[in-house]
């Protein structure tokens, strides 16, 4: 790195800018606008860049804003690769590096924040601040979409999509299926999942949807969890976001990820989905401003680092509180999804076991209500 200063255009202008980068052989692609502290926007599986085209500009009065395409997605190549979340991290660091940007704040959206949270996990020294929002890799819970998805032929499924006018009338219906749910969170999602499908068509865009699908989920749903590790952000100011009515990747999940992450921030969007800052952009932005602007950034401790995960290794008995709130999550376990929500607990409660249980509560809070 040469003055510690972005590798970029004079980009001055609010308006984002697409640009590439060739890194180990292929072609990245990414939208920048403005200047200032930089801001890394991940967009989630099957998506683009043009997702956060709603609130980039906004972000970019204040902030250097950088939206990248990641790899198989967008205007970036769609090789036979790894699209592991590790990889996905391992990419962004080599673009961050590419640009000599050195600290950002990490936006990540569904697939995006499980992308987001790897990457701080994986380059703690590069992170100022972490934004996860309706983040995949809390629990198992998924949309059955998805879970079909991932299923041997149901990305093959997709070429189908190649057929003239299969497309048109797929996205028609997404449109009337918004209209006839209205406010409802399949309402708010349907549009989005169906717009995501654009895309896919494409061979190469297919293949690698299906690649990056088949890392995150099989039929019973999520298969990586960000909640082993999350002791880990405990130096790191996050800010969870999540819609009330997801259809995607349920609220309850911004719950858990919150007990499991020792001074975490939550905020529900009411009444949106699975795209709180296409439902209400402008909160959004006022959302992420006033996050950055009452938390320090991070300061990486390697030490300190290293003796939370001493720390963890020789942890012994669990604490009784831990088993009251196992007993707590066991009661009325009809609930679809439930053992997946067990398991989850059972390491959030172990983990900051006060600020857990008052989540637990909520939960039940949730589905009784």
């Amino acid at each position: 790195m040469s003055d510690g200063k972005p590798n970029l255009h004079s980009v001055r202008d609010v308006t984002p800018q697409l640009e590439y980068r060739t890194i180990h052989g292929y072609r990245r692609a990414f939208r920048v606008a403005g200047s200032g502290p930089a801001i890394l926007l991940i967009h989630g599986i099957g998506d683009n860049s043009t997702t956060w085209e709603t609130v980039q500009t906004h972000l970019a009065q204040r902030f250097t804003v950088i939206a990248p395409d990641l790899l198989g997605h967008g205007q970036s190549d769609k090789p036979r690769a790894d699209y592991s979340v590790a990889a996905y991290a391992n990419g962004m660091r080599d673009l961050l590096s590419v640009l000599d940007v050195e600290r950002v704040t990490v936006v990540g959206h569904s697939l995006g924040g499980g992308v987001a949270m790897q990457f701080a996990y994986q380059f703690p020294q590069l992170v100022d601040r972490l934004v996860l929002v309706g983040a995949g890799g809390v629990t198992r819970d998924v949309n059955i979409a998805l879970r079909l998805a991932a299923l041997p032929l149901g990305t093959e499924a997709l070429s189908l999509l190649r057929i003239p006018l299969v497309l048109p009338a797929l996205q028609l219906a997404g449109r009337l299926g918004g209209a006839l749910f209205g406010s409802t969170g399949l309402g708010h999602d349907l549009p989005n999942m169906l717009r995501i499908l654009n895309d896919l068509p494409e061979p190469r865009a297919s293949s690698a949807f299906g690649r990056t699908l088949r890392a995150v989920v099989d039929w019973r749903g999520q298969v990586v969890t960000m909640l082993d590790r999350c002791y880990l952000t405990e130096s790191i100011p996050v800010q969870l976001v999540w819609g009330s009515q997801d259809a995607v990747i349920p609220a309850a999940h911004g719950e858990l990820a919150h007990a499991a992450m020792p001074g975490s921030r939550l905020e529900f969007f009411d009444n949106s989905g699975h795209f709180p800052f296409h439902d209400d952009p402008a909160r959004f932005v006022e959302l992420i401003e006033n996050f950055i602007d009452t938390t320090a950034p991070s300061v990486y401790d390697r030490d300190a680092l290293r003796g939370d995960l001493r720390r963890q290794l020789r942890q012994g008995d669990r604490d009784p509180l831990v088993d009251q709130g196992l007993r707590r999550i066991h009661v009325g376990a009809d609930l679809e999804g439930h053992d997946q929500r067990v398991g989850a607990v059972r390491r959030a409660v172990g983990l900051h076991v006060e600020h857990a249980l008052h989540a637990v509560d909520r939960l039940f809070e949730r589905r009784d209500g």
